[in-house]
């Protein structure tokens, strides 16, 4: 099988398109994948990190507003057109896979005037322009939330699959959980509550959790916090300031980013963090009560749609990012976690949106449009 994948900008587009990659490698050893993105995303660090040819065109979110800089981005992305096509007619691929964002104009449309089977795969609840757009022109779009079936127009079919994620539900024994806590810093005496922003750490969460620290809030549970590479010296000074050592916050351990990202959600008690398409995949297939903070300022909202997802079923608490305080964060932790009976029924919501075996949903579909 032949297969180019268009994946660019954020990892939220570029890990679901890796992760397809690799399905179809490990069903069909023989299978060529090229990528195609942009000069300018994590593609071009994440794609050739994990083994795959890498091809760049021109493109651009292009804005409503009428400027010179909007004109130069817009010849820029139509003669991406142009690249996309000179490339999909070289490599002659059995089908284009596109996992979102605006790369997926140029490939999807040309491949479809080609008459290349193309597939598209949507991992928020409420779909972006790019897909929005390419509706007609696409053989098959996938979803990784049903709420975003309706949102969707004028498809020519559309298939419920959810969205591949690394990060799996595990079980583990009480002796295995308690190696894992005691391990990071913590114990198994009060609840533990992991905090995270994303790869890069939320500013806006960050500081939410100082405001806890300051005012001593957190007397009922622990905290496991990944401020971010990026933004731990800055708390690690901010704490100083106050006399505090960053090694050293009662009931919490502050650290950069989180390696073991999959024993750590595993084994916490309840979740708190933005909410990206991968994030609430992550949580609803883990079962674990969640508060979530939405990015604000993203296009369409999407994440707030995202959090509605889980909170619907009665899995998730939802606090808008100009909302949050530290108060108002640690009585809604303290809500969820000193009622092991809640913590288990939102948990058990949660899987009610979960989706398990994403990535064989999704090459099966591969398959029926590979002829």
């Amino acid at each position: 099988m032949k297969v180019i994948i268009a994946a660019a900008g954020t990892a939220g587009h570029i890990n679901p398109a890796l992760a397809i990659a690799n399905k179809i490698k490990n069903e069909e050893k023989d299978s060529k994948i090229m990528f195609i993105g942009t000069t300018r995303g994590l593609e071009n660090d994440l794609v050739p990190r994990a083994g795959y040819e890498l091809k760049t065109i021109d493109a651009y979110g292009l804005s409503k507003k009428i400027s010179i800089e909007n004109i130069k981005k817009m010849y820029k992305t139509l003669k991406g057109y142009g690249q996309a096509k000179k490339i999909i007619k070289e490599f002659n691929p059995d089908i284009v896979i596109g996992t979102g964002g605006y790369i997926c104009g140029a490939t999807i449309s040309s491949a479809h005037s080609l008459k290349i089977p193309t597939l598209l795969h949507e991992s928020n609840s409420f779909p972006g322009r790019a897909i929005k757009m390419l509706a007609k022109k696409t053989d098959t779009i996938l979803v990784s939330f049903k709420d975003a079936i309706p949102r969707i127009k004028n498809a020519k079919n559309i298939v419920f699959t959810g969205t591949p994620v690394k990060i799996k539900k595990k079980d583990y024994t009480k002796e295995e959980k308690t190696k894992i806590i005691n391990e990071i810093g913590l114990n198994t005496n009060k609840p533990i509550v992991l905090v995270f922003g994303g790869s890069q750490g939320a500013k806006r969460l960050n500081d939410t959790l100082l405001d806890i620290i300051k005012n001593k809030l957190n007397n009922n549970y622990q905290v496991i916090w990944a401020t971010g590479p990026k933004q731990y010296d800055i708390i690690k000074e901010e704490l100083e300031k106050l006399n505090i050592n960053i090694n050293n916050v009662k009931d919490m351990k502050i650290m950069p980013y989180i390696y073991n990202m999959e024993e750590i959600m595993n084994v916490v008690d309840v979740i708190v963090a933005r909410s990206g398409a991968m994030t609430i995949t992550e949580i609803s297939n883990l079962g674990k009560p969640s508060i979530l903070v939405p990015l604000p300022n993203v296009s369409h909202n999407h994440q707030l749609y995202n959090a509605k997802v889980l909170e619907k079923v009665g899995a998730a608490r939802i606090i808008l990012d100009d909302e949050i305080t530290g108060e108002k964060l640690n009585s809604n932790i303290e809500e969820i976690v000193l009622d092991k009976e809640n913590v288990k029924k939102m948990g058990q919501n949660a899987l009610k949106v979960s989706t398990i075996d994403a990535e064989e949903k999704i090459f099966e579909e591969i398959k029926k449009l590979v002829k």
